[in-house]
């Protein structure tokens, strides 16, 4: 499983730097318009998707600033966003190669942001989350583009294997 999650972690910094690329080319309107994603605009699913990260990695690490609210807003202006998307994602990829079987298997608790209640479960089903709800907003950031008008991103996780992650086949 080690290197499946390190195999995620390069992935999603790869697929990020994707949307980001396409969020570069829009004006501020259209980066701010509501296209009915969960958080609305590509504006707010991106924070949200930084603030999770942030979370979760104070979770995971005990280090980190993490937001008390799934919908703040860390950067208001585009451009600060994918410097700290960056420095997460290599955080991210960081954390994950200091981990070994034993800390994967091991009960890792956690109180959620919504709930103030304890939740107890293996650290890998924590981590398996964390991926999948990045590639989950990054679909609706994909759906976002394309409501406006942008081309489609092609962000299977085989694209990858195909480029620049062949060091994972």
């Amino acid at each position: 499983m080690l290197r499946q999650y390190r195999m995620f972690a390069a992935y999603n910094r790869w697929a990020n730097a994707q949307v980001y690329a396409a969020a570069a080319e829009l004006s501020d309107a259209e980066f701010r318009s509501d296209r009915g994603a969960f958080f609305g605009s590509l504006h707010r699913t991106l924070n949200h998707l930084l603030v999770a990260d942030r979370i979760w990695m104070k979770r995971f690490t005990g280090t980190g600033e993490a937001p008390t609210s799934l919908d703040a807003v860390l950067f208001e202006e585009f451009d600060a966003l994918p410097v700290a998307r960056k420095a997460e994602d290599e955080r991210i990829i960081g954390w994950t190669g200091t981990l070994d079987e034993t800390s994967l298997a091991a009960n890792f608790t956690y109180s959620p942001v919504s709930q103030p209640i304890a939740i107890t479960q293996p650290l890998w089903t924590a981590l398996s989350h964390l991926f999948n709800h990045q590639t989950h907003h990054r679909g609706q950031c994909h759906m976002t583009l394309t409501a406006l008008g942008k081309p489609s991103l092609g962000l299977d996780l085989i694209y990858f294997l195909r480029s620049e992650g062949r060091e994972w086949m």
